[in-house]
């Protein structure tokens, strides 16, 4: 008997699909935003509109300048998929209160090899994705499950403490308390 894919995984998996047109050797990220069981809106890691990015240049500048991952941002051609899709629900004048963010990622070896890792917005994206008003993010795991973040428990975590307090940051290995 066919079974039908969960709209998580569904909506995941086109998630998945948005991070094949990133422009980044170092890793690919996907973002979809969902509102009333409607995509409106998605985003993948990519140069700003209109100027070069990493793959048109061949080069990446943070392994240029040997940055590791998770740090120094912005110090990248890049946006990130969480912004992308965020900034394009807004050229669209769509309403993004209330969606649901799909975020997907995996990383890339210098062969262009590719293993999914835990997706998890930076800070910078985890501040923009509080204020665009959306309440939830639902992102995969490296073990082929899915997480789910209610957006109100990092607003409440931080107000109690501070970001960098956060106990999930990409490079950062830290134990829940």
């Amino acid at each position: 008997m066919r079974e039908r894919v969960s709209k998580q995984k569904h909506y995941m998996n086109i998630a998945r699909e948005v991070s094949m047109r990133s422009a980044c050797f170092r890793a690919r990220h996907g973002a979809i935003i969902v509102k009333d069981d409607q995509i409106i809106s998605t985003g993948y890691v990519g140069a700003p509109r209109k100027t070069k990015d990493c793959f048109e240049r061949n080069s990446c500048l943070r392994r240029e300048m040997g940055i590791p991952s998770g740090q120094r941002y912005e110090l990248c051609r890049s946006v990130h998929s969480e912004q992308n899709a965020i900034i394009n629900a807004a050229r669209a004048g769509v309403s993004i209160l209330g969606g649901t963010m799909y975020l997907y990622s995996e990383k890339l070896d210098d062969s262009g090899k590719s293993q999914i890792i835990n997706a998890l917005p930076c800070f910078i994206c985890k501040k923009m994705i509080i204020n665009s008003g959306i309440e939830k993010v639902i992102a995969n795991q490296a073990d082929g499950s899915l997480k789910e973040y209610d957006v109100s428990e990092w607003i409440n975590d931080w107000r109690e403490n501070d970001l960098i307090d956060d106990m999930e940051q990409y490079g950062v290995k830290t134990v829940k308390k």
